[in-house]
């Protein structure tokens, strides 16, 4: 076990037990989190998308969407709650910025 983390890691990772398994923790919590916030930014960019096109059922159920998809990543500490309320507030107002245009 010892030979083959040490094969493909880096040469200063400590091999103790404890450090092997914290960084395999690490390993599959980053897995996680680049998952998580991947998909938030899909979802971010169809909200977008769905903005410059002006359909307002679309932007509800798009903006509805991502709203459930930060609430799920704060909650799994992807992401903070300051950082995902940014994110909505800024799609909100520019949903409600390009409804007022119309």
């Amino acid at each position: 076990m010892l030979e083959r983390l040490h094969s493909f890691e880096e040469d200063y990772l400590a091999l103790h037990p404890s450090v092997i398994k914290r960084h395999r923790q690490s390993e599959k919590r980053r897995a996680r989190n680049v998952e998580s916030k991947t998909k938030l930014r899909t979802l971010i960019k169809k909200a977008r998308q769905a903005i410059e096109s002006k359909n307002p059922d679309s932007v509800s159920a798009q903006i509805k969407a991502v709203n459930q998809a930060l609430g799920k990543a704060v909650s799994k500490g992807t992401i903070t709650r300051n950082t995902a309320s940014r994110w909505l507030s800024r799609l909100s107002r520019s949903a409600n910025s390009t409804a007022m245009a119309s």
